[in-house]
């Protein structure tokens, strides 16, 4: 897998782009949690500029942000279950 490059990063989560094997794969990290998407490069017919613009577009984000969410209550439920059997 090959590093592109970030294309985005703050204080709370970082977005970096790979390429393998024929995909984009996108890392999108926020603490302990990683989502990762992967898409063909012959869906955006090589352009890296279009994985930028996909992974700029706010109610996309939205939604991932709000994944990370729910997979820290997941998380932290299952804890708690463990914890308290």
């Amino acid at each position: 897998m090959r590093y592109v490059g970030d294309i985005s990063s703050t204080d709370h989560y970082k977005i970096a782009l790979y390429t393998w094997n024929g995909k984009y794969i996108v890392k999108v990290e926020a603490g302990l949690y990683e989502q990762t998407y992967k898409v063909s490069e012959m869906d955006f017919l090589g352009d890296e500029a279009d994985i930028h613009k996909l992974f700029s577009d706010e109610a996309f984000l939205k939604t991932i942000f709000a994944r990370f969410n729910q997979m820290h209550t997941d998380f932290q439920e299952a804890i708690e279950r463990v914890e308290t059997s």
